[in-house]
């Protein structure tokens, strides 16, 4: 059986994400964020680590989870209830938990953002959106008409999307940002773009479409951020000669 240093697929991936130099929220706590015993044998990856994430990856006898929404959003103490019970199968299991947010997203070969746009067929990127210090999505210019670009969404995440069309019917300046951007339509706007697609946003987002002109795709935050943790955990599976599975547990949101 195939098997790999924890210690060397942590820092393989803190260099490739750069997860040291990325800025981001205070709660995403990038990196290794659960230690295991021994070497890691075989990858699961994951949007979210939950509860119910972490069961599937024991079920597929992974001995490490990759996400992009690690676990430590909100204070993590007391241990008890289904803290308590996540913790104790993590350890009893010998599960590791690897989370990378912004830096995954950000990545231009790896992260969520480069990876939609590449499904997307959207080609010539340029760095958009900026927040927490550096840019984590991408735009182009390119003319496509709105009905085909939610076409293509669809296609890409197997989630129909929900379209604000605020803008023209050509889209020609598009901006990709995964995830929970809705709330960031100005930013999209100012540098430029016709046409935003990201996961989710809140319910006023719409109005604000309609005054900014502009073209809003909601493809759904968890969607739309399945892309990363897929291609990180087939470039480790390759580089590291392991095995790898996806576990999907899709919120519809």
């Amino acid at each position: 059986m195939p098997k790999a240093s924890l210690a060397a697929i942590v820092k393989h991936c803190d260099q490739l994400l750069r997860t040291k130099s990325i800025g981001d929220y205070d709660g995403a706590a990038n990196g290794l964020q659960v230690e295991s015993r021994g070497p890691i044998t075989r990858i699961a990856a994951t949007v979210d680590a939950s509860l119910a994430t972490v069961k599937l990856a024991i079920a597929a006898k992974a001995d490490l989870l990759i996400v992009h929404h690690g676990l430590f959003w909100s204070p993590s103490h007391p241990w008890t209830g289904k803290k308590y019970e996540l913790l104790r199968l993590l350890i009893e299991n010998n599960l590791a938990v690897y989370s990378s947010h912004l830096p995954l997203d950000a990545h231009p070969k790896f992260g969520n953002n480069a990876q939609l746009c590449a499904a997307l067929g959207l080609k010539n990127l340029k760095p958009f959106f900026l927040t927490h210090g550096q840019t984590i999505g991408f735009k182009t210019q390119q003319n496509i008409s709105r009905a085909e670009l939610a076409k293509r969404l669809e296609r890409a995440t197997g989630a129909k999307p929900k379209i604000i069309p605020g803008g023209n019917e050509i889209c020609e300046r598009i901006g990709v940002v995964t995830g929970g951007a809705g709330d960031g339509l100005k930013i999209a706007a100012d540098e430029g773009v016709d046409t935003f697609i990201t996961g989710e946003g809140p319910q006023w987002t719409f109005a604000l479409a309609e005054e900014l002109g502009l073209n809003v795709f909601y493809g759904g935050h968890y969607a739309t951020e399945t892309f990363g943790v897929k291609t990180l955990a087939a470039h480790l599976s390759n580089k590291f000669t392991l095995p790898w599975t996806f576990v999907d547990h899709p919120t519809g949101l």
